[in-house]
């Protein structure tokens, strides 16, 4: 079994065992594949390109192509206990709307990004005048799928507007969680688990 991304790993630890999990945007299936075999539960995957919905099904994994921003709406609602989007926020064309569906399909939604405002994609605009590209966002500004560059302050004003509430948050440096202080200014990637 490979070893889970920091952030699926986190999001991992904290799915209660035997739920019903959507992964909206599941890649390969890794997280679905970990949930399934280390937490018995009944995962179903939804995502956009269709060879990564081969390498899913390929696992064994219950995957169908689509896309997050359109194909939501065919889920009923409260039909799964977690929907989670992992490093999928940013490439959506409404990810208010996103996030809503997933609130709406599941009982709480576990949504993760690599935040724009961490210090050193500051400090490259400063200085250098330019976009970054950093491991978490390796891109070309040209050539990205990020279509919405989300930080962690402008997704907590989200969660508030809408009326949201957050019901756990963890943050990245690299690869290891650090605190919550500043988080906006020191985590490269943000995961928040969210409910009505």
């Amino acid at each position: 079994m490979t070893e889970l991304r920091p952030d699926l790993a986190i999001i991992a630890a904290n799915v209660a065992p035997g739920s019903r999990v959507l992964d909206v945007g599941c890649g390969d299936g890794a997280l679905m594949a970990a949930l399934r075999d280390q937490r018995q539960c009944d995962a179903r995957g939804l995502e956009i390109d269709a060879h990564n919905v081969a390498s899913a099904v390929g696992r064994g994994l219950s995957v169908i192509q689509g896309d997050a921003d359109t194909d939501l709406a065919d889920y009923p609602d409260a039909s799964f206990d977690y929907a989670i989007l992992s490093q999928t926020l940013q490439t959506t064309r409404r990810p208010d709307l996103v996030v809503e569906e997933l609130l709406r399909i599941g009982r709480q939604a576990f949504v993760s990004f690599p935040t724009f405002a961490h210090w050193r994609g500051r400090l490259s605009l400063l200085w250098g005048g330019r976009m970054p590209v950093t491991r978490l966002l390796p891109d070309t500004w040209y050539d990205t799928l990020n279509i919405h560059h989300v930080t962690v302050d402008d997704f907590r004003a989200l969660v508030k507007d809408r009326g949201w509430t957050i019901d756990g948050q963890w943050f990245l440096k690299g690869d290891r969680e650090t605190t919550h202080a500043n988080a906006n200014l020191f985590a490269e990637h943000a995961v928040f688990l969210l409910r009505r």
